[in-house]
């Protein structure tokens, strides 16, 4: 969060925005090269250095860095008058720009849209600025946050739902899943028994499932990603999926999902980004987020197996 708070900062009172990626040393430019020269491992090709992503549109990113603000101020320290400020500033840029079309969590090099999940995302920074603002006793326009907070809970639940399909979809005016939504009653949004989640989640099971791995989505009708060749399946959607069969009450179906996945580990117990048909590892190794995802499943799940009583879902 110290790291966080300096990029917050550098954008305070100036025209730069906030990026989607740094370097570590805080730089907002990383212009990609492809090394042609490099087969890449497997074969994958290109191969690049750099990320062009940099200067693309990604609006989940504000959810993300609300959500680790909050649990930070929940569980560590207070946030500071200078850092609310720029907190402040941030959610305002939310209530600014929920609506415009991006390239979604996946960085997509094909057409931007409405995802769904990017639109989660600034429900979930609105909700935790709010939240923290009441439990802190800190100014905050409460009146207007919570009116766009509103609009953009209806805007989901009218927009993203597909009658015909009887499933939530990955974009307004499509009909694809899409692995991130599985984040829905994880951040908190959704029930994790509601009837049209559980249909969803039903719905993900059928179509983006294979042996435990979960795909972030398939490019079989539309080659939605810009990307030539086979998609890989998503590490961190696998142990969401295993989070989410747990919270909906199935945990047995949750506990053998669980298990596999474990197998799938490398001789360290480390998992890469991705992995290929036969479960081999694809991509960067190891991944944060894959291991966030993996510990955040097996403590719901520890929980659940242990017979613990609930009173309410953290």
């Amino acid at each position: 969060m110290k790291w966080m708070r300096g990029r917050v900062s550098d954008c305070h009172g100036n025209s730069k925005k906030l990026n989607i990626l740094y370097a570590i040393d805080g730089r907002q430019e990383l212009p990609e090269t492809e090394l042609s020269h490099l087969s890449g491992h497997g074969g994958a090709k290109p191969v690049r250095i750099g990320n062009q992503a940099y200067d693309q549109i990604q609006l989940d990113i504000f959810g993300e860095l609300m959500d680790a603000v909050y649990l930070v101020n929940k569980y560590g320290d207070a946030i500071s008058h200078e850092g609310w400020k720029h907190a402040v500033e941030v959610v305002d840029q939310v209530c600014e720009t929920w609506q415009q079309q991006d390239v979604g969590i996946w960085e997509m090099r094909g057409e931007q849209h409405h995802f769904l999940h990017s639109r989660l995302m600034c429900w979930v920074a609105l909700d935790r600025a709010i939240r923290l603002a009441s439990k802190r006793s800190l100014p905050a326009p409460f009146a207007r946050w919570d009116q766009t907070r509103q609009a953009i809970y209806a805007d989901i639940w009218e927009n993203f739902w597909n009658d015909e399909r009887g499933h939530f979809v990955q974009h307004i005016g499509g009909t694809a899943l899409d692995g991130s939504m599985l984040l829905m009653p994880l951040v908190r949004f959704v029930s994790a028994k509601d009837p049209r989640w559980l249909a969803t989640l039903d719905a993900i099971e059928k179509n983006l499932v294979r042996d435990g791995m979960v795909y972030r989505y398939r490019n079989d009708d539309s080659q939605i990603d810009g990307l030539d060749g086979t998609e890989g399946a998503f590490a961190a959607c696998s142990f969401w999926y295993v989070e989410c069969l747990a919270r909906a009450g199935r945990v047995e179906k949750a506990h053998l999902e669980f298990e596999q996945l474990l197998r799938y580990a490398n001789p360290l117990g480390l998992y890469a980004e991705e992995f290929d048909s036969q479960a081999r590892h694809l991509g960067n190794t190891p991944q944060a987020l894959t291991h966030l995802a993996l510990i955040s499943a097996a403590c719901f799940l520890d929980r659940k197996l242990s017979g613990e009583k609930n009173y309410w879902q953290p």
